[in-house]
């Protein structure tokens, strides 16, 4: 896609691997990634946090993304985590990835030594990768499992002007709104929770990677179209229940809940892979109550 905005532009589904007593089930992602096809989603977000990607092997990371760049429709993005500790490490999966078919990579940022991990480190790590990628590259801010990283507006503002670093997935409720400060014709915010989805859209954001959309891909990709067509007030009230909706799953039990719901949705959710536990079954019977209620499956 040559227009890296439009790229940028809707709702991607960060992929759930599904796993069975924890080996990786690539029929489960493959039919998944099938019927999702059909679905407004703009694309793929594969290799990220719900996808599990600290747990597997680069065997199993190469055959996932092979998959995906093999299945995804034609209309369909596929981005993949290449973020390691190393940035040479980072330069070799990117090209990987550039190599199999994906289309753009997202960086979690380096935390393993994060005392040691200031903007300056940052920067020189992101347009370093930049530089090396044959592909565009988005940032992935994510504090939470990033050891308390945060990629900074001042580095935001520095790496933006490079020509391949093409936008930020924001999942830091305290960082993406300033985020949005940067997007322009070639650099572009996204959110990574539904739960601030449609505000960052309305200052200026371009899309989403929301992890509702394993469960409810219609209903996510419905939110953005009903969006930038203009009809804001059923946006909202399509919003308000998908954010009901997220806090009781992924915000509540993470990608266990996640995968769960996905299960009950008719999609091959699985289990984490351990030691990450699966829903007990008093949790799960609460996820299908409050799935059940949410109006989205009848």
């Amino acid at each position: 896609m040559s227009n890296v905005k439009e790229m940028l532009s809707g709702v991607y589904a960060p992929m759930c691997t599904p796993f069975d007593n924890d080996e990786v089930l690539y029929s489960g992602l493959e039919q998944n990634i099938s019927k999702m096809n059909s679905s407004s989603l703009k694309g793929y977000f594969i290799l990220g946090t719900n996808g599990e990607f600290k747990t597997v092997s680069e065997a199993e990371r190469v055959k996932i993304l092979e998959i995906a760049v093999k299945t995804a429709a034609d209309d369909k993005v596929v981005m993949a985590g290449t973020g390691t500790e190393s940035t040479r490490e980072t330069i070799r999966l990117t090209r990987q990835a550039a190599e199999i078919g994906v289309s753009s990579v997202s960086l979690l940022m380096p935390n393993f030594f994060a005392k040691k991990i200031d903007d300056e480190v940052l920067i020189n790590h992101i347009i370093e990768v930049a530089e090396s990628s044959p592909i565009p590259v988005v940032l992935y801010n994510n504090p939470s499992v990033a050891a308390g990283i945060v990629i900074s507006e001042a580095v935001i503002k520095t790496v933006s002007t490079h020509e391949n670093v093409v936008g930020v997935k924001d999942s830091s409720k305290d960082t993406w709104s300033a985020n949005t400060a940067y997007d322009s014709e070639g650099f572009s915010a996204m959110a990574g929770s539904a739960s601030y989805f449609l505000d960052l859209l309305e200052k200026g954001g371009t899309g989403g990677v929301l992890s509702l959309a394993n469960i409810i891909p219609d209903a996510c990709g419905e939110l953005y179209q009903l969006y930038i067509s203009g009809k804001k007030e059923e946006a909202y009230a399509l919003n308000e229940k998908l954010v009901s909706l997220n806090k009781l799953v992924s915000g509540k039990y993470g990608v266990a809940g996640v995968k769960f719901a996905m299960s009950y949705a008719g999609f091959a959710g699985g289990n984490p892979r351990r030691p990450i536990k699966s829903l007990t079954e008093e949790q799960k019977k609460s996820v299908e109550a409050d799935l059940a209620a949410s109006g989205f499956f009848k």
